[in-house]
């Protein structure tokens, strides 16, 4: 079973709280399995140790100069330095004695030599290294932030959780600013973070948040945080096996930590905390909670991501993920256009890949590339340009492959969204397209997707609207990790993994639970229901439901749900209820702040929107589908 998680925030839920003493219950922000730890001599160890203490005698063979010897040489001396420590680990020229065998005790130092003075010039050179890493200025950038959360209850959407503490890492951009993860400060009540060395926490403002990106730009006004700071300067995208150094304040102590590694893949990414689909860096250098937020540097001390989640699975280890530089430009620079994060744009179509070359004939297309469209969302800019049916062959001029990827740098290939998510709000694309055929060139304004049921709430209080007990809020994924899936029912589910918002604002509104009193006597059961009609004029979203009601003059309030059930209520005896029912379950108000605001009709009253029933996507609402199908 597999796992991606967003992996680096440890928390603290505060309990007894006023009580003088409190008791924390910690929990990690994704969910692991745990294991008991123990400590394992490795066979290979051993075995090694032993074959050391009973060396056999070689005949030593002289040194001859060849051309394939010197040939080496000269590769060693491209290499890095570890890389050459490494390799001169048993001989001066880099030739290894593949017949040794190398101990695991000592791994960290590199295969070991068989005289003391050897070791000892290794064990030196770690030392060495180690010093330059301790003393080293880019540590002085990183900070550890405390951030006490005070969540939305979704199922109660008039109050707030428990509130918890956590504790993630940020660094020093410059400007008085400091990044970090958007999930260490979600939900955020207060903000503080302190440097290394320095005992005084300072309060950080959060300037903007990227859900889907999960980076938070933070500001800390105090000067005197900023005496002596020296912000760190960002790298360009690493290579493969480039060496990357992690370094945050993650589980297992207060000061900071330290971890070395490699990058071991460069790809589009799926985002677990905003789910969205972005390049991201792969390396296998541990990241644990409190990481999150972190730095990644490369061996010239360059920033080359935001450390962010890690991969779990029982058939792999060490699998965390870094949010790469271009990534995080894209998210100052949107910050710096329009002075708040706007987010990263999509096409909104559904693509199907054209490796058959039967179905490449049948569409006209003549060589092996382009991507075909099977769904064009109706909220998406790009459905006034693009049809079902058409053959995206390029974008922006980059010709598009017939598996969805385009080239990147010199001998590599990623996925056509990469592309995509280099453009910003507005941005206009040009796409070459073949239609039945012919090729042509179209162009299309690009602009975030629009979710029919939502990963993140705006403003982070979820809407909501109590008719005579009956309890309205729209379905989202919070609501629905909340409930749980079992209690929201399957078609529900299958609604918010399936179906497309048909405009701008849409919203599936659901009847969340009844708050028992006389005037509802017999609904008391209903939770989860989705509401379609309210006095036969159909619901485009809870604004829309509130301003039904409060326009209604009838006798009865008809409500229409799913699986043609019927809940009426009669009107007058409802507003006489509604006072009474607040105060006996507490509730401040029987719609939340939103709800007052006048109604904003986001389609026109006279323009007739198409129904389409279940089912009228393939794939989810992440940017993956099945079976060759995926969003872009």
């Amino acid at each position: 079973m597999a796992m991606i998680g967003v992996a680096s925030c440890w928390f603290n839920t505060l309990a007894g709280a006023g009580t003088g003493t409190s008791r924390s219950s910690q929990r990690l922000f994704s969910s692991s399995s745990s294991a008991a730890t123990r400590l394992v001599i490795p066979k290979a160890a051993t075995q090694n140790l032993n074959q050391n203490q009973h060396p056999k005698k070689k005949k030593r063979v002289p040194n001859k100069s060849s051309p394939e010897k010197e040939a080496n040489i000269q590769k060693l001396s491209r290499r890095s330095r570890d890389e050459n420590q490494y390799s001169n680990a048993d001989d001066q020229n880099g030739v290894r004695n593949a017949e040794q065998p190398q101990s695991t005790a000592f791994k960290s130092f590199g295969t070991q030599r068989k005289n003391a003075k050897g070791f000892m010039g290794t064990l030196k050179d770690q030392q060495a290294e180690t010093a330059q890493i301790q003393d080293a200025s880019f540590l002085n950038a990183v900070v550890k932030v405390y951030c006490t959360h005070t969540a939305p209850d979704y199922s109660l959407p008039w109050q707030k959780q428990r509130q918890y503490t956590s504790t993630g890492s940020a660094f020093m951009i410059g400007d008085g600013k400091l990044l970090t993860n958007a999930h260490c400060v979600e939900h955020n009540t207060q903000v503080k973070v302190k440097k290394r060395g320095d005992d005084t926490k300072y309060v950080a403002k959060v300037l903007a948040k990227g859900m889907e990106c999960d980076i938070a730009l933070l500001s800390v006004e105090n000067e005197k945080f900023w005496k002596g700071a020296e912000p760190l300067q960002f790298g360009h995208l690493p290579r493969l096996q480039d060496p990357v150094t992690v370094v945050g304040y993650p589980l297992g102590g207060d000061t900071i930590s330290v971890t070395k590694g490699v990058v071991s893949r460069i790809e589009v990414t799926s985002y677990a905390h905003g789910s969205a689909e972005l390049l991201g860096i792969q390396i296998d250098a541990a990241i644990n909670p409190g990481n999150s937020g972190g730095p990644a540097f490369n061996d010239q001390g360059e920033c080359i991501g935001v450390a962010f989640q890690v991969y779990r699975s029982d058939d792999t280890e060490n699998i965390g993920y870094v949010i790469p530089t271009t990534v995080v430009s894209h998210f100052l620079d949107d910050y710096e256009r329009n002075g708040k994060y706007t987010g990263f744009p999509s096409l909104g179509i559904l693509l199907q890949k054209l490796e058959n070359p039967a179905l490449r004939a049948c569409l006209k297309v003549p060589s092996n590339e382009g991507v075909l469209v099977r769904r064009v969302e109706p909220t998406a800019g790009a459905s006034k340009v693009l049809k079902e049916g058409d053959v995206i062959v390029s974008f922006d001029g980059v010709d598009v492959g017939s598996e969805g990827t385009v080239p990147f740098r010199s001998t590599e290939r990623i996925a056509f969204r990469y592309l995509i998510s280099q453009k910003f709000t507005g941005d206009i694309a040009e796409l070459g397209i073949i239609r039945a055929g012919v090729s042509m060139k179209v162009q299309t304004a690009m602009n975030p997707r629009v979710h029919l049921v939502p990963y993140h709430i705006e403003g982070g209080q979820p809407s909501y609207l109590i008719v005579a007990g009956l309890v309205f809020t729209p379905l989202s994924e919070p609501l629905i990790d909340e409930e749980c899936e079992d209690s929201i029912g399957l078609k529900l589910l299958t609604k918010a993994r399936y179906s497309m918002a048909r405009f701008k604002g849409e919203q599936i509104v659901i009847l969340s639970q009844v708050l028992a009193n006389e005037v509802n006597i017999g609904y008391e059961d209903m939770s989860n229901e989705q509401v379609l009609k309210f006095n036969g004029t159909r619901i485009k979203n809870i604004h829309h439901l509130a301003h039904l009601v409060d326009l209604c003059k009838d006798k009865y309030l008809v409500f229409e749900f799913e699986d043609n059930y019927l809940a009426v209520l009669e009107r007058e005896a409802s507003s006489k209820a509604s006072s009474c029912i607040l105060k006996d379950y507490g509730i401040p108000s029987e719609r939340s702040s939103d709800l007052l605001e006048p109604y904003i009709d986001p389609i026109g009253e006279n323009q007739v929107i198409e129904h389409h029933d279940l089912g009228d996507s393939p794939v989810t609402n992440s940017d993956f589908g099945s079976d060759g199908l995926q969003w872009a």
